[in-house]
């Protein structure tokens, strides 16, 4: 069994090709070569705790992740987020791998989905990026849409000053020009690119305030409780598009406008069919598009099974 620490993770990422993978991870999901049952969660006071597992019928592990968020941990000196994934052998259930990635993976995986919805929903061109959050997730998303959009153009959106001071620190020395503002509204109504990546309960992206053309990646609600978009943004949007349906009837932002009731189901796309050709993106320069991101544990089992290969 081999064990494999966080800096031998992130010395082989890299030389990974993480977008193609996980766009083949995704096109397998939604074409049914999957088994991945519903994600297990511990949703406590102080932080949450998400279980997902799975496997590809082409691939030579299962995958079982445990990715955790405590919010509270900064004020104590320590990360975040933590986690681990664990690969056994699909032929005799053998525990062969443990990944120690301290949830860096979870982080890295959900920032390559940002940028695939990008390649197939984004406008051309992009003329500013808005980011929503300044954590780590909004860090990574802007380092992964570099692989596919070519605007360095951004606007931050934070709760405070400070928390946009490092946030503007951590992207130093990346080639962004970026901005921040303390106003959500100007988010939307200045950047035709979107990426929210909070942890919020209440809707911080009005519908009111969003251009034609613009594509809004959602990330941060991955929990029936969270809510970052305004559910008329949902109602109005030209295509809404999921990482998995299943997935999204029970969390997400796709779930709070089924259960606000202002669209339904037969109107919401797999990533995956839009990678594999079952369904069309982005078509017009007007469109308004959205993509819910909620993690599938397919993301999951792509990039373990990429870094244990780079690793061997």
């Amino acid at each position: 069994m081999k064990l494999v620490t966080l800096d031998e993770i992130k010395a082989v990422l890299p030389g990974i090709d993480l977008l193609t993978a996980i766009e083949t991870g995704f096109v397998a999901y939604s074409e049914g070569r999957c088994i991945v049952p519903p994600v297990g969660e511990l949703l406590m006071d102080g932080g949450e705790v998400h279980i997902k597992y799975g496997s590809l019928s082409d691939d030579p592990f299962y995958v079982i992740k445990i990715a955790s968020g405590f919010p509270g941990n900064p004020k104590l000196g320590l990360p975040s987020g933590n986690g681990l994934m664990l690969l056994f052998s699909q032929q005799t259930g053998e525990l062969v791998c443990i990944l120690l990635d301290e949830g860096h993976l979870t982080g890295v995986r959900t920032a390559v989905a940002g940028a695939i919805s990008a390649k197939y929903l984004a406008p051309r061109p992009v003329r500013r990026i808005g980011i929503m959050g300044t954590g780590l997730q909004a860090q990574l998303q802007l380092k992964h849409l570099t692989t596919v959009i070519d605007c360095r153009e951004v606007l931050a959106w934070g709760r405070g000053v400070e928390q946009l001071r490092r946030f503007r620190r951590a992207l130093e020395g990346f080639g962004f020009s970026l901005e921040t503002t303390l106003d959500a509204a100007e988010i939307g109504a200045t950047c035709n690119l979107i990426v929210t990546t909070t942890s919020a309960t209440e809707p911080i992206l009005r519908s009111r305030d969003i251009q034609s053309g613009t594509h809004i990646t959602a990330i941060g609600s991955d929990t029936p409780h969270k809510q970052e978009l305004d559910v008329g943004i949902l109602a109005d949007a030209d295509k809404v598009v999921a990482d998995s349906k299943m997935q999204c009837r029970l969390r997400g932002e796709i779930f709070k406008a089924l259960e606000a009731g202002v669209i339904t189901e037969n109107v919401v796309v797999e990533l995956g069919h839009l990678i594999g050709g079952g369904a069309q993106g982005r078509t017009t320069d007007s469109q308004v598009t959205v993509f819910d991101s909620t993690g599938v544990a397919v993301q999951d089992i792509k990039i373990a099974n990429a870094v244990y290969d780079a690793i061997n």
